[in-house]
């Protein structure tokens, strides 16, 4: 095993200091740190973070290896700071048995880029109709402890509190898709000033208010854990909040685009939520099939409840719902284009944006409390002695222009093409093995 000495690096934005990896810990910190068989890296300037977690990601293996893979999707992940990634269920077939998230998670430890943790199917093909082998799953190698149907609300109550009931068992977690599907039929986009405007099939913002406030209300009921995925509106924040103050055990997660792109977009206007990132940079025109997503770009005002709640912790997690897509899938009519955006090779950047060089702050909602959440032991631990060496380099000076062709991933669907964004990841470390050095992929 390799040994790593980073030299006058910044540990969470403290003092610089040197910190030498050895046999998959962080084995020492210090001034003046002597290590002849380490490899030397010059991190001045250079801060160190616990490696990122991603609690929503999409790798389409198995199934559509034409848009992604475990193992591009693992290089993306990592060049973008992370360290553990959760799959979502979607794929094909449908992650729902024991054998399928075992697949998963081989193929995951295979790459051995990132811990991949496969997300179990609530439902029996994410049909809504019947639940799947959440015990099995939960039994299996995989060892799986979040279940999500996402890209499908699980839209009966019944169903959804029998789900709960169950995972309450071994103190799992439902991740619902908070979307009641009578409300968004043939949506396009956010019901808003835009949509009427452009004659686009609306999708409310209550309709993902209104599930959050049924599914609070169950998972309070029965006493079970709750994770509602990417919050996109100002309402859904209200009935969070609220249900938090009362002591619901439900956390919540927002995406990055929600946090920076406007529904303006859809039209052609050059509207994101930071003057910073704005200046030099326009969508390429109006219907863009790269800005469909599901749930949708919503208002100004959405964004700043959004970062207002990330900030003070209504909101727990930043997690990227990255969703590679085919270039047939993207490249078409806006009504035909399938809904998602990259995000693992971005994310920290657009945190950045956010939340400014608060390095602890980011820390604790792209890694402490997502490896929480998720219960992955081995993640989330800042970078100090006998500590798992799983951490990431981050230059937080360096700027960078987005290019969609220099992705690792195998879809090129970003949203930031030829945006100018903050900070670098210099180097990522799984288990004390470099992953990432000077920006680069190691393997």
């Amino acid at each position: 095993m390799n040994s790593y000495l980073l030299r006058n690096v910044s540990v969470l934005g403290a003092a610089p200091t040197d910190l030498l990896i050895r046999d998959g810990v962080v084995a020492e910190t210090g001034a003046g740190l002597a290590a002849p068989d380490a490899t030397l890296i010059d991190a001045a300037g250079l801060v160190a973070l616990p490696g990122l977690v991603d609690l929503h990601t999409h790798l389409r293996e198995p199934g559509r290896e034409d848009a992604e893979t475990v193992e591009t999707g693992s290089r993306s992940a990592a060049l973008g700071g992370y360290t553990a990634v959760c799959a979502m269920a979607n794929t094909s077939p449908v992650a729902d048995t024991a054998g399928v998230v075992e697949q998963v998670w081989r193929l995951g430890r295979e790459a051995g880029l990132v811990d991949v943790q496969p997300i179990g199917a609530v439902t029996v093909g994410l049909a809504g109709e019947r639940l799947a082998e959440l015990g099995a799953m939960a039994d299996s190698a995989a060892r799986v402890r979040i279940f999500s149907d996402d890209g499908h609300c699980v839209a009966d109550p019944r169903l959804m509190r029998r789900a709960l009931e169950y995972v309450k068992a071994f103190d799992g977690i439902i991740a619902q898709h908070a979307e009641e599907p009578r409300l968004t039929e043939g949506a396009q986009m956010h019901e808003g000033e835009v949509s009427t405007r452009l004659g686009l099939t609306g999708w409310p913002a209550v309709a993902e208010e209104a599930i959050i406030a049924r599914d609070v209300l169950l998972a309070e009921h029965v006493g079970s854990r709750l994770h509602v995925c990417h919050v996109s509106t100002a309402g859904s924040v209200e009935v969070l909040r609220h249900a938090k103050a009362r002591g619901v055990r439900v956390t919540a997660e927002v995406t990055p685009h929600h946090l920076l792109l406007t529904d303006a977009l859809v039209s052609g206007r050059s509207e994101l939520a930071s003057p910073a990132l704005a200046n030099n940079w326009s969508p390429d025109g109006a219907y863009n099939p790269v800005f469909k997503v599901n749930p949708p770009l919503r208002t100004a005002t959405d964004i700043a409840a959004l970062r207002a709640a990330l900030a003070d912790g209504v909101i727990d997690i930043i997690a990227t719902d990255h969703a590679p897509h085919a270039v047939e899938d993207k490249e078409c009519e806006w009504a035909y284009a399938r809904p998602g955006m990259l995000g693992l090779e971005t994310a920290l950047s657009i945190a950045l944006d956010v939340l400014g060089p608060e390095w602890d702050l980011i820390a604790e909602r792209m890694s402490r409390t997502p490896a929480r959440i998720a219960g992955l032991t081995e993640h989330g631990h800042d970078p100090a002695p006998g500590a798992p060496a799983n951490l990431t380099v981050v230059d937080p000076a360096a700027r960078r222009l987005i290019e969609p062709a220099e992705q690792a991933s195998r879809s090129r669907n970003t949203p930031y093409a030829r945006m100018t964004l903050p900070g670098r990841i210099v180097a990522t470390f799984l288990r004390g093995e470099a992953t990432v050095l000077d920006g680069k992929a190691v393997k």
